[in-house]
Protein backbone atom coordinates (compact mmCIF):
# COMPACT_ATOMS: atom_id res chain seq x y z
CA UNK A 1 0.00 0.00 0.00
CA UNK A 2 2.80 2.21 0.94
CA UNK A 3 4.92 1.88 -2.25
CA UNK A 4 1.33 1.54 -4.33
CA UNK A 5 1.00 5.72 -2.62
CA UNK A 6 4.26 6.72 -3.62
CA UNK A 7 3.64 5.69 -7.10
CA UNK A 8 1.01 7.56 -7.12
CA UNK A 9 2.11 10.45 -5.28
CA UNK A 10 5.18 10.61 -8.59
CA UNK A 11 1.94 10.38 -10.99
CA UNK A 12 0.19 13.24 -9.56
CA UNK A 13 3.82 14.66 -9.53
CA UNK A 14 4.04 14.49 -12.93
CA UNK A 15 0.17 15.36 -13.96
CA UNK A 16 0.93 18.85 -11.90
CA UNK A 17 3.88 19.48 -13.64
CA UNK A 18 2.58 19.25 -17.19
CA UNK A 19 -0.43 21.52 -15.82
CA UNK A 20 2.08 23.81 -14.60
CA UNK A 21 3.94 24.05 -18.15
CA UNK A 22 0.16 24.99 -19.23
CA UNK A 23 -0.89 27.19 -16.16
CA UNK A 24 2.55 29.41 -16.24
CA UNK A 25 2.12 30.68 -19.69
CA UNK A 26 -1.75 31.39 -19.06
CA UNK A 27 -1.24 32.91 -15.36
CA UNK A 28 1.05 35.34 -17.10
CA UNK A 29 -1.00 36.16 -20.09
CA UNK A 30 -4.08 36.61 -17.39
CA UNK A 31 -2.47 38.26 -15.32
CA UNK A 32 0.01 40.84 -17.14
CA UNK A 33 -2.06 41.32 -20.19
CA UNK A 34 -5.60 40.86 -19.16
CA UNK A 35 -6.36 38.42 -21.71
CA UNK A 36 -8.62 35.27 -20.88
CA UNK A 37 -6.86 33.16 -23.50
CA UNK A 38 -9.11 30.47 -24.73
CA UNK A 39 -6.68 29.29 -27.23
CA UNK A 40 -3.85 28.56 -24.57
CA UNK A 41 -5.20 24.88 -25.15
CA UNK A 42 -4.62 24.72 -29.15
CA UNK A 43 -1.13 26.22 -28.96
CA UNK A 44 -0.70 22.94 -26.74
CA UNK A 45 -2.40 20.44 -29.57
CA UNK A 46 0.13 22.79 -32.35
CA UNK A 47 3.26 21.89 -30.40
CA UNK A 48 2.28 18.02 -29.79
CA UNK A 49 1.28 18.04 -33.29
CA UNK A 50 4.23 19.43 -34.52
CA UNK A 51 6.72 17.55 -32.14
CA UNK A 52 5.07 14.02 -33.03
CA UNK A 53 4.99 14.61 -37.25
CA UNK A 54 8.64 15.98 -36.72
CA UNK A 55 9.58 12.25 -33.91
CA UNK A 56 7.41 10.39 -37.10
CA UNK A 57 9.40 11.98 -40.44
CA UNK A 58 12.91 12.26 -38.52
CA UNK A 59 12.73 9.31 -36.26
CA UNK A 60 14.26 11.22 -33.69
CA UNK A 61 12.98 12.95 -30.72
CA UNK A 62 15.30 15.17 -29.75
CA UNK A 63 14.31 16.83 -33.01
CA UNK A 64 11.13 16.58 -32.39
CA UNK A 65 11.55 18.90 -29.25
CA UNK A 66 12.87 21.79 -31.07
CA UNK A 67 10.14 21.49 -33.67
CA UNK A 68 7.14 21.50 -31.30
CA UNK A 69 8.56 24.28 -29.40
CA UNK A 70 9.01 26.58 -32.55
CA UNK A 71 5.18 25.28 -34.07
CA UNK A 72 3.92 26.95 -30.43
CA UNK A 73 6.01 30.30 -30.50
CA UNK A 74 5.90 31.21 -33.89
CA UNK A 75 1.73 30.26 -33.79
CA UNK A 76 1.66 32.19 -30.72
CA UNK A 77 3.09 35.43 -31.62
CA UNK A 78 1.21 35.64 -34.62
CA UNK A 79 -1.90 35.20 -32.75
CA UNK A 80 -0.89 37.62 -30.45
CA UNK A 81 -0.10 40.27 -33.62
CA UNK A 82 -2.68 39.48 -35.76
CA UNK A 83 -6.03 38.84 -32.98
CA UNK A 84 -4.74 39.36 -29.59
CA UNK A 85 -3.74 43.01 -29.90
CA UNK A 86 -6.87 44.31 -30.92
CA UNK A 87 -8.19 42.43 -28.04
CA UNK A 88 -6.25 44.65 -25.38
CA UNK A 89 -8.82 47.20 -24.89
CA UNK A 90 -11.90 45.17 -25.21
CA UNK A 91 -14.22 43.12 -22.58
CA UNK A 92 -13.42 39.80 -21.28
CA UNK A 93 -16.42 38.75 -23.73
CA UNK A 94 -15.15 40.28 -26.90
CA UNK A 95 -11.60 38.18 -25.42
CA UNK A 96 -13.81 35.14 -24.53
CA UNK A 97 -15.50 34.89 -28.32
CA UNK A 98 -12.10 35.65 -30.28
CA UNK A 99 -9.95 33.21 -28.47
CA UNK A 100 -12.96 30.79 -28.91
CA UNK A 101 -13.16 31.28 -32.56
CA UNK A 102 -9.67 30.36 -32.42
CA UNK A 103 -10.10 27.61 -30.98
CA UNK A 104 -12.27 26.38 -33.55
CA UNK A 105 -10.03 27.59 -36.41
CA UNK A 106 -7.42 25.37 -35.22
CA UNK A 107 -9.35 22.02 -34.44
CA UNK A 108 -10.22 22.27 -38.36
CA UNK A 109 -7.20 23.94 -40.00
CA UNK A 110 -5.62 20.50 -38.14
CA UNK A 111 -8.44 18.56 -39.13
CA UNK A 112 -7.84 19.34 -43.08
CA UNK A 113 -4.04 19.26 -43.05
CA UNK A 114 -3.73 16.38 -40.47
CA UNK A 115 -6.52 14.29 -40.18
CA UNK A 116 -8.99 13.42 -37.70
CA UNK A 117 -6.91 10.05 -37.23
CA UNK A 118 -4.79 10.53 -33.39
CA UNK A 119 -1.02 10.65 -34.06
CA UNK A 120 0.58 7.82 -31.62
CA UNK A 121 4.48 8.66 -30.76
CA UNK A 122 6.52 6.25 -28.77
CA UNK A 123 8.72 7.18 -25.64
CA UNK A 124 12.36 7.80 -27.21
CA UNK A 125 14.86 4.40 -26.57
CA UNK A 126 17.13 6.70 -24.35
CA UNK A 127 13.91 7.48 -21.62
CA UNK A 128 12.01 3.59 -22.28
CA UNK A 129 11.84 1.74 -19.54
CA UNK A 130 11.78 1.93 -15.69
CA UNK A 131 14.00 2.38 -13.01
CA UNK A 132 13.97 1.33 -9.78
CA UNK A 133 13.47 4.66 -6.77
CA UNK A 134 13.03 2.28 -4.05
CA UNK A 135 13.29 -1.07 -2.87
CA UNK A 136 10.50 -3.14 -4.84
CA UNK A 137 9.27 -0.58 -6.60
CA UNK A 138 9.99 0.98 -10.33
CA UNK A 139 8.72 4.43 -11.48
CA UNK A 140 9.04 5.47 -15.66
CA UNK A 141 11.88 7.09 -16.98
CA UNK A 142 10.16 9.41 -19.22
CA UNK A 143 7.25 10.30 -16.35
CA UNK A 144 10.66 10.79 -14.34
CA UNK A 145 12.31 12.70 -16.45
CA UNK A 146 9.14 15.10 -17.38
CA UNK A 147 8.90 15.56 -13.87
CA UNK A 148 12.43 16.86 -13.39
CA UNK A 149 12.14 18.72 -16.59
CA UNK A 150 9.42 20.40 -15.41
CA UNK A 151 10.87 21.28 -11.98
CA UNK A 152 14.43 23.20 -13.75
CA UNK A 153 11.49 24.95 -16.12
CA UNK A 154 9.94 26.18 -12.64
CA UNK A 155 13.35 27.62 -11.44
CA UNK A 156 14.22 28.98 -14.54
CA UNK A 157 10.90 30.80 -14.39
CA UNK A 158 11.63 31.69 -11.24
CA UNK A 159 15.07 32.82 -11.93
CA UNK A 160 13.82 34.75 -14.44
CA UNK A 161 10.53 36.61 -12.78
CA UNK A 162 12.95 37.46 -9.66
CA UNK A 163 16.35 38.48 -10.81
CA UNK A 164 16.35 40.00 -14.17
CA UNK A 165 15.26 43.55 -15.47
CA UNK A 166 12.76 41.43 -17.63
CA UNK A 167 11.38 39.68 -14.16
CA UNK A 168 10.42 42.82 -12.72
CA UNK A 169 8.94 44.37 -15.49
CA UNK A 170 6.48 41.54 -16.01
CA UNK A 171 5.99 41.75 -12.20
CA UNK A 172 5.08 45.39 -12.56
CA UNK A 173 2.97 44.85 -15.50
CA UNK A 174 0.92 42.36 -13.08
CA UNK A 175 0.87 44.88 -11.04
CA UNK A 176 -0.06 48.09 -12.60
CA UNK A 177 0.55 48.05 -16.19
CA UNK A 178 -0.17 51.90 -16.50
CA UNK A 179 2.33 53.01 -14.22
CA UNK A 180 4.88 50.66 -16.71
CA UNK A 181 3.69 52.31 -19.91
CA UNK A 182 4.30 55.87 -18.21
CA UNK A 183 7.81 54.94 -17.03
CA UNK A 184 8.49 54.60 -20.91
CA UNK A 185 8.36 50.97 -21.01
CA UNK A 186 7.42 49.43 -24.81
CA UNK A 187 4.76 47.53 -22.96
CA UNK A 188 3.35 46.13 -26.56
CA UNK A 189 6.70 44.51 -26.95
CA UNK A 190 6.49 43.37 -23.32
CA UNK A 191 3.35 41.89 -23.81
CA UNK A 192 4.62 40.11 -27.10
CA UNK A 193 7.07 38.76 -25.31
CA UNK A 194 4.95 37.11 -22.40
CA UNK A 195 2.29 35.96 -24.84
CA UNK A 196 5.50 34.32 -26.68
CA UNK A 197 6.83 33.08 -23.46
CA UNK A 198 3.11 31.51 -22.56
CA UNK A 199 3.24 29.94 -26.17
CA UNK A 200 6.72 28.54 -25.84
CA UNK A 201 5.81 26.97 -22.63
CA UNK A 202 2.31 25.29 -23.84
CA UNK A 203 4.28 23.71 -26.83
CA UNK A 204 6.63 21.96 -24.63
CA UNK A 205 4.04 20.48 -22.56
CA UNK A 206 2.45 19.51 -25.51
CA UNK A 207 5.61 17.65 -27.41
CA UNK A 208 6.05 15.79 -23.64
CA UNK A 209 2.65 14.83 -23.85
CA UNK A 210 3.02 13.11 -26.95
CA UNK A 211 4.40 9.85 -25.72
CA UNK A 212 1.90 9.44 -23.07
CA UNK A 213 -1.57 10.69 -24.59
CA UNK A 214 -3.07 10.46 -28.20
CA UNK A 215 -2.43 13.38 -30.08
CA UNK A 216 -5.49 14.11 -31.66
CA UNK A 217 -7.61 17.27 -32.72
CA UNK A 218 -9.08 19.08 -29.40
CA UNK A 219 -6.95 17.78 -27.07
CA UNK A 220 -6.34 21.16 -25.46
CA UNK A 221 -10.05 21.89 -24.37
CA UNK A 222 -9.79 18.74 -22.54
CA UNK A 223 -7.02 20.37 -20.46
CA UNK A 224 -6.94 23.68 -20.52
CA UNK A 225 -10.43 23.56 -18.04
CA UNK A 226 -8.26 22.12 -15.40
CA UNK A 227 -5.34 24.40 -16.34
CA UNK A 228 -7.73 27.22 -15.06
CA UNK A 229 -8.63 25.54 -12.20
CA UNK A 230 -5.01 25.50 -11.38
CA UNK A 231 -4.99 29.84 -12.39
CA UNK A 232 -7.51 30.19 -9.83
CA UNK A 233 -6.31 27.55 -7.29
CA UNK A 234 -2.52 29.33 -7.32
CA UNK A 235 -3.52 33.19 -7.91
CA UNK A 236 -3.07 35.35 -11.66
CA UNK A 237 -0.43 36.25 -12.63
CA UNK A 238 1.53 34.40 -10.15
CA UNK A 239 4.15 31.76 -11.18
CA UNK A 240 4.59 30.15 -7.60
CA UNK A 241 1.00 30.25 -7.44
CA UNK A 242 1.00 28.24 -10.62
CA UNK A 243 3.71 25.57 -9.66
CA UNK A 244 1.97 25.10 -5.83
CA UNK A 245 -1.77 25.03 -7.31
CA UNK A 246 -0.49 22.72 -10.55
CA UNK A 247 1.28 20.15 -7.94
CA UNK A 248 -1.56 20.28 -6.03
CA UNK A 249 -4.08 20.08 -8.19
CA UNK A 250 -2.20 17.38 -10.07
CA UNK A 251 -2.03 15.32 -6.47
CA UNK A 252 -5.58 15.36 -5.49
CA UNK A 253 -6.99 14.27 -9.06
CA UNK A 254 -4.37 11.47 -9.18
CA UNK A 255 -4.74 10.10 -5.67
CA UNK A 256 -8.74 10.48 -5.76
CA UNK A 257 -8.62 8.44 -9.12
CA UNK A 258 -6.49 5.53 -8.00
CA UNK A 259 -7.61 5.25 -4.14
CA UNK A 260 -11.38 6.56 -4.07
CA UNK A 261 -12.74 3.58 -6.05
CA UNK A 262 -11.26 0.95 -3.36
CA UNK A 263 -13.30 3.40 -0.72
CA UNK A 264 -16.53 3.52 -1.89
CA UNK A 265 -16.36 -0.40 -3.28
CA UNK A 266 -15.91 -0.84 0.75
CA UNK A 267 -19.40 1.04 1.11
CA UNK A 268 -21.36 -0.48 -1.65
CA UNK A 269 -22.46 -4.23 -2.93
CA UNK A 270 -22.48 -3.66 -6.36
CA UNK A 271 -18.84 -3.21 -7.56
CA UNK A 272 -20.22 -1.21 -11.32
CA UNK A 273 -21.97 1.34 -9.88
CA UNK A 274 -19.02 1.69 -6.89
CA UNK A 275 -16.81 2.29 -9.87
CA UNK A 276 -19.12 4.64 -11.23
CA UNK A 277 -19.80 6.50 -8.40
CA UNK A 278 -16.29 6.57 -7.68
CA UNK A 279 -15.52 7.76 -10.93
CA UNK A 280 -18.12 10.72 -10.73
CA UNK A 281 -16.39 11.72 -7.28
CA UNK A 282 -12.85 11.59 -8.56
CA UNK A 283 -14.09 14.19 -11.55
CA UNK A 284 -15.46 16.60 -9.32
CA UNK A 285 -12.54 16.49 -6.96
CA UNK A 286 -10.59 19.67 -8.15
CA UNK A 287 -13.41 21.33 -8.45
CA UNK A 288 -14.42 21.10 -5.00
CA UNK A 289 -10.74 22.13 -4.44
CA UNK A 290 -11.20 25.47 -6.25
CA UNK A 291 -14.52 25.85 -4.77
CA UNK A 292 -13.05 25.76 -1.16
CA UNK A 293 -9.67 27.63 -2.04
CA UNK A 294 -11.94 30.53 -3.20
CA UNK A 295 -14.04 30.22 -0.19
CA UNK A 296 -11.04 30.88 1.82
CA UNK A 297 -8.58 33.02 -0.63
CA UNK A 298 -10.57 34.54 -2.88
CA UNK A 299 -7.42 35.84 -4.94
CA UNK A 300 -5.92 32.52 -5.08
CA UNK A 301 -3.23 30.56 -2.63
CA UNK A 302 -0.28 32.60 -3.78
CA UNK A 303 -1.56 35.81 -5.52
CA UNK A 304 0.90 38.05 -7.85
CA UNK A 305 -0.09 41.13 -6.10
CA UNK A 306 0.22 40.02 -2.12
Amino acid sequence: MSLLFVEQVLNGLQLGVMLFLLAAGLTLIFGIMGIINLAHGSLYMVGAYAGSIAASATGSFLLAVPAGLAAAAVTGLAIEYLVIRKLYDRDHLDQVLATYGLVLLFNESISLIVGRQPLFVGVPPALSGSIEILPGMTFSVYRLTIIVAGLVIAAGLYALIQRTRLGMLIRAGATNRDMVRALGVDIKLLYTLVFGLGALLAGFAGVMAGPLLSVQVGMGEQILIMTFVVVVVGGVGSIRGALFGAIVVGLVDTLLRAFLPQLVRGLLADPSEADQLSAGLASMGVYVLMAIVLLWRPQGLFPARS
